[in-house]
C-alpha cells in the first residue's frame, strides 16, 4: 500500500492535488492556531489594539499559506515552465495586494489608536488623523507598486531616476503650492484656531473660520463675505484668534472724552450704568470704568466691558455707544471736540537797514610804456 501510494504520488497532477490538499490542511491549522493560541494571549493584554491587529492577520495568513501551495502545484504540474513566468507573477501580485489591503487597515488601526491617545501638543490628533492616514497609505500603495512591478520583472530603476528628475522639476514649479501645501499641515498640527472661530490678520481682515484645508483657509466676514487665505502666508503671519483661551468671552473697551472740569465720580457712575441689563454683556467680570489720561481736548476713560462671544462685537460697540452718548447729554456732561487756540501777536515795526557804502574809484591803468623809444627810420 505505500508503495503504491508513492507510486501514484510519482505521478505530477496525482502529487499536485496533494500538494493542494496540503496547503488547505496547512491553511486551516494556521486558522485553528490563531483562534485557539494567539488570539487568547493577546486578549489578556491591557489594550485591544493587539486583538484587532491579529484579527486583521488572519486572513492573508491564511490566503499567503494557499498561495504558496498553489505555485508548488503549479511547479509540479508545469514542469517545462511553459506557463509559469505568467502563473508566478500573477499568485505574487496577489499575495501583494491581500497583504497591502491588510497593511491599510493596519496602518490606520494603529493612527487612530495613538491619535486617541495623544495629548493636546503632540503632532499626531484626531484633527491630523485624515492627513497621516493618507501619507501613511501612499507609502504603502507605492511599495506595493513596486514589489507587483518586481514580481513581473520589471526594471524599476530607470522609473526611479525619471521619478527623481520628475519629482525635482515639480517640485521647483509647484513650490507656491508646495508652501502652502506645508504650512496646512502644520496649521493642522498645531492648531492655532479651529473651524467655528473668530480670528483677525495683521492687514484687518475678521471673520469666522469656516474651513481649513491644506491649501488654504476660509472665512466668513460679518458683511457675509468669504476670504480665503493661503496657509503660506497664515503661517508667516500673526493671527488673533479671538475665540481662544479659557473661555469664548472677550473684553471690549469703549474710549469716552469729557470735558476739563465734568465731575470725575459722576463720569464713572454714568458710564457704569450704561451696560446693565443690556444683551450680549456678561454681568461677570462685572463692567468697569478706567479713567486713562488727560488729553489735549478733555479727560479720557474707558468702559472696559465683557461679551458673551466676539462675534457680537459690533453690534455691542453700537449698542453702549449710543448709551454712552444719550446718557453724557443726559446728565449734562460736555463731550469735547478737538480744538485749537490760536494766538495772533503784533510783529515788531521794521528798522532802518543801514545805508550801503560807496563804491571806492578804482584805479585805471593806461597801456605800458617802453623802455626805450624805437629808433627813428
Amino acid at each position: 500500500m505505500p508503495e503504491a501510494l508513492l507510486e501514484l504520488l510519482e505521478v505530477p497532477p496525482i502529487r499536485a492535488a496533494a500538494v493542494l490538499l496540503g496547503s488547505f490542511v496547512a491553511a486551516f491549522l494556521v486558522e485553528l492556531f490563531f483562534r485557539g493560541v494567539v488570539l487568547i494571549l493577546v486578549r489578556k493584554t491591557k489594550t485591544d489594539l493587539d486583538d484587532q491587529i491579529v484579527a486583521i492577520l488572519r486572513r492573508p495568513v491564511f490566503i499567503t499559506v494557499l498561495l504558496v501551495g498553489l505555485r508548488w502545484a503549479t511547479s509540479i504540474v508545469d514542469t517545462a515552465a511553459r506557463f509559469r513566468h505568467i502563473s508566478d507573477p500573477l499568485l505574487e501580485t496577489v499575495a501583494v495586494i491581500v497583504w497591502t489591503r491588510a497593511a491599510f487597515r493596519i496602518a490606520t488601526l494603529v493612527l487612530r489608536h495613538f491619535s486617541q491617545r495623544a495629548g493636546d501638543g503632540a503632532f499626531l490628533q484626531p484633527r491630523t488623523l485624515p492627513l497621516f492616514d493618507m501619507f501613511a497609505k501612499l507609502i504603502l500603495f507605492g511599495g506595493a507598486t513596486y514589489f507587483a512591478l518586481l514580481a513581473w520583472k520589471v526594471d524599476v530603476t530607470g522609473w526611479l531616476a525619471s521619478a527623481g528628475i520628475v519629482g525635482i522639476a515639480v517640485g521647483f514649479a509647484a513650490k507656491d503650492s508646495l508652501a502652502n501645501l506645508f504650512a496646512g499641515i502644520f496649521i493642522l498640527a498645531d492648531a492655532p484656531y479651529k473651524i467655528g472661530d473668530m480670528i483677525k490678520f495683521d492687514d484687518g481682515s475678521r471673520g469666522r473660520v469656516t474651513d481649513i484645508g491644506l491649501r488654504s483657509t476660509r472665512i466668513l466676514t460679518r458683511d457675509n463675505i468669504e476670504i480665503t487665505v493661503p496657509n503660506s502666508i497664515i503661517g508667516n503671519s500673526k493671527v488673533v484668534n479671538e475665540s481662544a483661551g479659557p473661555a469664548e468671552k472677550e473684553r471690549v473697551a469703549i474710549k469716552v472724552s469729557v470735558a476739563y472740569g465734568s465731575d470725575i465720580d459722576l463720569v464713572r457712575a454714568v458710564l457704569l450704568d450704561c451696560p446693565k441689563g443690556q444683551p450680549h454683556i456678561c454681568p461677570e467680570p462685572a463692567p468697569t470704568v478706567v479713567f486713562t489720561s488727560f488729553g489735549a481736548s478733555g479727560l479720557e476713560f474707558s468702559l472696559m466691558v465683557w461679551i458673551v462671544q466676539p462675534g457680537l462685537l459690533e453690534d455691542v460697540l453700537d449698542n453702549l455707544n449710543c448709551r454712552v452718548y444719550k446718557a453724557l447729554t443726559a446728565a449734562g456732561i460736555e463731550i469735547p471736540y478737538s480744538k485749537h487756540d490760536v494766538y495772533i501777536k503784533g510783529l515788531p515795526e521794521p528798522t532802518a537797514l543801514p545805508a550801503a557804502p560807496e563804491p571806492r574809484p578804482s584805479l585805471t591803468l593806461g597801456a605800458p610804456r617802453p623802455l626805450l623809444a624805437p629808433p627813428a627810420p
